[in-house]
Order: C-alpha cells, then structure tokens, then sequence
C-alpha cells in the first residue's frame, strides 16, 4: 500500500463544497497507478467559512480517502513542527507539498521559508528515512501581481526552494521540485484570486501527477476525468 500525504494551506484544504486538488489527484491514480494506494494525513476536514474553523466535512464528493495535513492560514514554519509526527503515525510513503504563500505572505522572508523547508525535510526523514517528497513552488496570485515586495519574496524563494531541493535531494530519499502548471492563471483557475476553481484543481493535480510520471515513473500521464 503506497501512502501519499497532501500538505499544504489553504489551496490544499479547501472549503465547504469543494472537491479540492486532492480529490482530483486521487482520481486520476485510480485510473494510472497500478497498485493499491491511499491518501493519508491526521485531518480530513474542510474550512467552513461560515466559522472560519476546518470542521466543514462537506466535500462536493466525500467518497474518496480525504486523509491530509493541510490547513487554512498555515505555512512551512507551522507544518514543520507537526510533520514528523504526522508521517510517523500515518506512514507516509510520499508527501506532496504546496506551502509558501502563507509565510511570505505573514510571517517569514524568503529566507527564513527555506530554512524551514530544511527544517520540514529534516523532520520528515528523522520519522521515515525513505520518505519522498514532491514539491511545489509557491504559484502566483492576485497579490504577487499588486504588490511588487511580495512579488519580490515569491520570486526568491521559489529560486532558493529549487536550489534547497537539489540540496538534499538523495536516493534513499528523493526530492522533486514539481514544476508549476505552465498554464496556471489565477485570472480563470481560481475563484478568488488565489483559491483554485474546477480548472485550478485539476492543473494543480496535474502537476504533481505529471512530476510523478515523469520523474519517478510513479502513475501515467494527467488526464482530467
């Protein structure tokens, strides 16, 4: 049984009557990967924004192993603290990351965001030293295009997430720097300017699914269902 665990912020988590990016992932590994395989992690809700709290189970389709570590408002320096536990008692094979936006954003510089992936990669493999880890680079969003210092950050810590990435990457224990959807647009692929609409979730899948393929033979080619 091969154990992927989604980690991320808000994109990842999701709202109330979403099928976020983890569904559509899920989906397309029922149809490309040969083996049995689920998705893993301690929380499995969505955020309700009528509370502003993660307490929402109400996924646009709940049939599917909704198993994650993502949440609402949180970054690379709150999910390093949690990680290692997390892959320990879940057993996680391989984690598939999409965080930054939220620590650029409110709490940390570039800088310090890649210090903490150290952090986060160090955690993870002290739980499970063969752990792999899939990575996404912080995609752009309505504020990268309003506000040039944020822009700025995103920008320098996308270079110094792909050199860190190279860094520890190792064979007992890969890392994949996950190319962002080339046609990502937050215009038409998000309802808000940063959370991800039906076409967004599916480019977001896509990607790590792709990376996946491509870099580790793990699945087939993205094909939307």
């Amino acid at each position: 049984m091969l154990r992927f665990m989604p980690v991320g912020d808000s994109m990842t988590i999701g709202s109330a009557g979403e099928h976020t990016w983890r569904y559509r992932l899920w989906q397309h590994l029922c149809a490309a990967y040969g083996g049995p395989f689920t998705l893993v992690g301690p929380r499995e809700t969505l955020h309700d924004p009528s509370t502003d709290e993660p307490t929402s189970y109400a996924y646009a389709d709940p049939d599917f192993p909704r198993a994650h570590l993502a949440g609402w408002g949180e970054g690379w320096c709150h999910m390093a603290p949690l990680i290692g536990d997390a892959v320990r008692s879940c057993r996680a094979d391989v984690l598939l990351v999409s965080l930054g936006l939220i620590d650029l954003g409110f709490y940390t510089n570039a800088e310090q965001t890649a210090d903490n992936v150290r952090a986060f990669v160090a955690e993870a493999r002290a739980a499970r030293p063969k752990v792999r880890m899939a990575v996404m680079p912080v995609v752009r969003n309505v504020r990268v295009d309003a506000d040039e210092t944020f822009a700025g950050q995103v920008d320098r810590f996308n270079t110094l997430l792909a050199e860190t990435v190279a860094e520890l990457d190792t064979a007992a224990s890969p890392l994949l720097l996950v190319p962002p959807p080339a046609t990502y647009d937050f215009h038409v692929d998000t309802y808000d300017g940063t959370h991800p609409n039906e076409s967004g979730e599916h480019k977001i899948a896509g990607a790590f699914a792709e990376a996946m393929w491509q870099e580790w033979s793990l699945g087939g080619p993205y094909k939307p269902s």
